[in-house]
């Protein structure tokens, strides 16, 4: 069972997905619970033109190991695990060896995407997936594999958008040195990456400052999210008075936005990462950069080994999203109010409670 769109009108409706058989090497995945990127409404409707349809989406997902290949080594039947937004690499490129297969030239993405083999790949809008365990020793490292093992302490449900939303803000604040107690650290937008961004910071123990369009979004940024400051960004006399106040700014948004109010935030040397990705091209004036020495970034997702390091330290420190659980059925009706922005803050596909509902 699964839910595909079939053009670009984007609405999604059940499909009979035949998933490979297992070779040797392949973990076959009950999905349980599957959360809902930004990303997979702009493939559904086809937004940045390479959508391959019919299209599965869904690229977090978490389950547990229903059958294994002849030659699994890792994993062993019921083992609690999670798929994220990459499948397959090219295990040979300079970016694999350095254990960052989300840069590979050869990538292979989790749905909407072409395995060695030719066959399209489906994602995670659907009750089973096939992944390929193995991965080869290099010289210098061992990769783990492209399943990722789910700590015991980590609810299936809100660990879900960990796979893109968790790993998306969690990379560059890692890869960039934007984790440093003490440090004072910006969220642009308050969504699913946003709120993720800001669990993080407060984990590393840093001062987080939310920076919003939506005033309303204050309370719940202060109570729900226990951030240390609210910053308007529409609010000319507020972004002015934090004038080179911030170390770190990651920006989450997805539409197009001005950047130099926000780089006007930073303090000299300070640093700002884009994770978002708008449909159009943002602007920059580099004299906003050259006077304070500031630097502009971009991130995509993060590597296996990176992954993993993210979802054990999840575990440890007990982070989690904050999502709205659905049902298959009215997974359209989420796409519409995710473009309007209308969740707190991940919709999570419960894929048990549909399959139940599906063969009434």
């Amino acid at each position: 069972m699964a839910m595909a769109a079939r053009d670009a009108a984007g609405v999604l409706a059940p499909f009979k997905l035949a998933r490979r058989n297992p070779s040797a090497t392949d973990v076959v995945i009950k999905i349980l619970y599957c959360g809902i990127c930004h990303s997979d409404l702009h493939q559904i409707r086809n937004g940045w033109g390479i959508t391959i349809f019919p299209v599965v989406p869904g690229h977090e997902i978490t389950g547990v190991v229903e059958q294994l290949g002849s030659s699994v080594s890792r994993f062993t039947l019921g083992d609690r695990v999670a798929v994220g937004c990459l499948v397959s690499s090219c295990h040979d490129c300079h970016s694999c060896n350095e254990g960052l297969e989300n840069y590979c030239p050869k990538l292979v993405w989790t749905y909407n995407s072409h395995l060695p083999d030719g066959s399209h790949t489906m994602g995670g809008f659907s009750t089973a997936i096939v992944v390929d365990e193995s991965m080869p020793t290099f010289s210098l490292m061992e990769l783990p594999s492209f399943v990722i093992k789910v700590p015991a302490k980590l609810p299936l449900d809100t660990a879900a958008p960990l796979l893109c939303a968790g790993i998306t803000v969690y990379s560059p604040m890692k890869h960039f040195g934007m984790a440093e107690a003490g440090r004072s650290f910006g969220v642009v937008g308050l969504g699913g990456l946003g709120h993720m961004a800001v669990k993080f910071g407060k984990a590393f123990g840093m001062k987080v400052t939310v920076i919003s369009t939506s005033p309303k979004k204050e309370r719940e940024a202060r109570e729900l999210l226990g951030v240390d400051d609210f910053l308007v960004s529409t609010d000319k006399e507020q972004m002015a008075a934090a004038a080179m106040s911030i170390d770190y700014i990651i920006d989450t948004v997805s539409a197009k936005h001005a950047l130099e109010p926000l780089l006007a935030l930073l303090k000299v040397n300070g640093k700002m990462v884009l994770v978002g990705a708008p449909d159009a091209p943002l602007q920059i004036a580099p004299i906003t950069l050259l006077a304070g020495r500031r630097m502009i970034a971009g991130s995509l997702i993060g590597g296996i080994k990176e992954t993993q390091e993210m979802m054990d330290f999840c575990g440890e420190h007990n982070v989690t999203a904050i999502v709205e659980q659905i049902t298959m059925g009215s997974v359209n009706e989420a796409m519409e109010r995710l473009a309007k922005s209308d969740v707190k803050y991940r919709f999570v596909i419960d894929m048990r409670k549909s399959e139940s509902e599906m063969q009434r």
